[in-house]
């Protein structure tokens, strides 16, 4: 929008209230964020970026570089990639061009990424923002604007050792977070594809009956069983079937007895992901993270995309309700937060195919974290907690003990600047030394670097830790 344009519609909102008069009242503006979305203040923010820095430093010891891609895709990349979800995806107003999406996720941007640069092999990760035209539960972690942090590996490899990392990296980020106990769910589509045959269900409803059985988080069996018989037009016996098998947990031993189960060891896929299985527990014995990992059933993740192994990270405690703005108190009737899924991902080897013109195929593993609720989590945790969160990272403000110390302050404070030390000065001339000290203390700020006439003489200047109350004299040469 042009700057005349936005005059223009500034003067037609002038307009409408000046028509509007006396009746002002009723059509008050209420100043407010738009629904799903929300502001971040300093506090949070900081809680934020320790949570980020987790998350980068693990990608980072894992080998992994990053990229970007636009906020808005092309429509047609994104359709047909997310099955029933695809009802989420926010489409753009057609500005007379090309119709545009704004992007749902962050893998099938990198798939679009990897097929137009011709890319077949690279450990990447993207953290960025992402759109859903979801029903907000903000107190959960759900919101229509979010965060995602995703680590993925494109490449031909061997079977299960890139997997067996993805999985590596969930366990370590969730225990250097502390967020408490926690379980990630494993699964193949394979498996899953294999079992639905078996059952008897029909080959095009795979994808739909993969969809119902991923909501077995949310929904009781019984409820996920009647919209397979009344919605999907699954039969009883078919539905019986598929509850058989969903209800099985376990580790590798599960894997075994299902490669010996009579139904299942027919099918070719389910044989094939059982095996891969096995391998891939083997994998994760050595990487000292199978007391986290079990192999379920009932775990189905909605995406079209998947076509291997599936994961998921589920936190096993529910979190107190800490609701503090009316804006969240939308989705906030629950005496807890039962905070779900905070990780998932899997392996996707059609999807960069779908974008390539030849169709060439680039196999992908990867894994995103759910940051947003996550940070749900360590807020409340900050709340509840007495320390102090702190929001800058000053490390010494510069102080004077008289008057007339305006530009003994500004140039000691220079000096630590150049000196690469973050320091900060009150923006007064004759500030009192109590209230500069008050500021240390509300602010966290640990050291204060005292200036007064006899420390000017001398050529020292007095510092002094704000916890302790100890002061030493430091020569001004050998302060930085």
């Amino acid at each position: 929008m042009t700057l005349s344009q936005i005059d223009e519609e500034v003067a037609k909102l002038l307009q409408l209230k000046a028509q509007l008069g006396g009746d002002e009242g009723k059509h008050a503006f209420v100043l407010k964020t738009a629904k799903g979305t929300r502001d971040y203040n300093p506090k949070q923010m900081a809680i934020r970026e320790k949570v980020f820095n987790i998350i980068i430093s693990c990608f980072k010891r894992h080998g992994a570089e990053t990229i970007d891609t636009p906020v808005f895709e092309l429509k047609e990349t994104l359709t047909g990639k997310y099955g029933e979800d695809s009802k989420l995806i926010y489409d753009l107003k057609d500005q007379g061009g090309e119709l545009l999406s704004l992007r749902y996720d962050l893998t099938v941007p990198f798939a679009r990424y990897l097929a137009m640069n011709k890319i077949t092999n690279i450990k990447r990760y993207h953290i960025a923002k992402v759109y859903r035209r979801d029903n907000p539960a903000m107190t959960r972690g759900r919101y229509r604007e979010f965060y995602q942090c995703d680590f993925d590996i494109a490449g031909q490899y061997d079977a299960m050792i890139a997997d067996a990392e993805c999985l590596k990296i969930v366990y370590e980020i969730l225990n250097e977070l502390d967020l408490g106990d926690f379980r990630i769910k494993v699964n193949d589509r394979r498996i899953l594809d294999g079992m639905f045959a078996v059952c008897g269900v029909p080959d095009e409803k795979f994808r739909t009956i993969c969809s119902t059985v991923d909501k077995l988080d949310k929904m009781a069996w019984e409820d996920v069983k009647k919209e397979m018989v009344n919605e999907k037009g699954l039969s009883e016996d078919v539905g019986d079937r598929i509850g058989e098998y969903v209800s099985m947990q376990g580790g590798q031993d599960l894997a075994e007895r299902l490669l010996q189960d009579r139904k299942l060891s027919q099918n070719k896929q389910a044989c094939a992901g059982l095996t891969d299985m096995k391998l891939l527990f083997s994998y994760l014995e050595l990487f000292q993270v199978t007391d986290k990992v079990v192999f379920d059933l009932s775990l189905a993740r909605g995406l079209d995309y998947y076509t291997g192994v599936i994961y998921e990270a589920i936190l096993s405690q529910t979190i107190p309700a800490l609701v503090s703005t009316p804006a969240e108190q939308n989705g906030a009737d629950e005496a807890g937060v039962n905070v779900g899924s905070v990780a998932g991902g899997g392996r996707y080897d059609g999807l960069v195919g779908m974008f390539d013109p030849k169709g060439r195929k680039v196999p992908c593993v990867g894994v995103s974290i759910g940051i947003e609720r996550i940070f749900s989590i360590m807020e409340q945790k900050a709340e509840a907690s007495s320390e102090k969160v702190r929001t800058t990272e000053t490390q010494v403000l510069v102080a004077s003990a008289q008057k007339n110390l305006l530009e003994e302050r500004l140039k000691l404070t220079n000096a630590l600047w150049n000196e690469g030390i973050k320091a900060e000065v009150l923006y007064k001339k004759n500030p009192k030394l109590l209230s500069q000290l008050q500021h240390c203390e509300e602010t966290g700020i640990p050291l204060v670097a005292i200036l007064g006439e006899q420390e000017l003489k001398d050529g020292v200047v007095k510092l002094r830790n704000v916890v302790s109350r100890e002061e030493v004299d430091v020569p001004r040469a050998d302060l930085s």
